[in-house]
């Protein structure tokens, strides 16, 4: 998409549901400072899985334990969403909403060989 295509969608987004972009931004804002807390308890080597993601099959490894780690939250919003269960383990529906959308930010990185640089 062109620069330009990609300023008037925003623009319109911006103009047409100021509360929406707002909220969305705000939203980035708090997966990113979440990323960040959570980057310094673990450090980048849990993701890859203690390579250094510099062959296919690093890589490939690294991204199969991310899809891991989102099915267990899918699986965790499943339960607690769509069966109604108790929570017990004091994780929110936000909680694991949060963490689904850093580990798809994450498989991003990953992919693009930028995870640990």
């Amino acid at each position: 998409m062109k620069t330009s295509q990609i300023k008037e969608t925003t623009d319109y987004i911006e103009t047409n549901f100021p509360e929406m972009a707002k909220a969305f931004k705000d939203v980035c804002t708090e997966q990113y400072e979440l990323f960040c807390r959570k980057q310094v308890n673990y450090g980048p080597k849990n993701i890859a899985v203690g390579t250094d993601l510099s062959i296919d099959e690093d890589v490939k490894l690294s991204l199969t334990g991310l899809w891991f780690r989102m099915n267990d939250k899918i699986e965790r919003l499943k339960q607690l969403l769509i069966f109604g269960k108790k929570d017990y383990v004091n994780e929110s529906i936000e909680d694991s909403f949060q963490d689904v959308s850093n580990y798809g930010i994450i498989a991003q990185i990953v992919s693009r060989g930028k995870w640990g640089k």
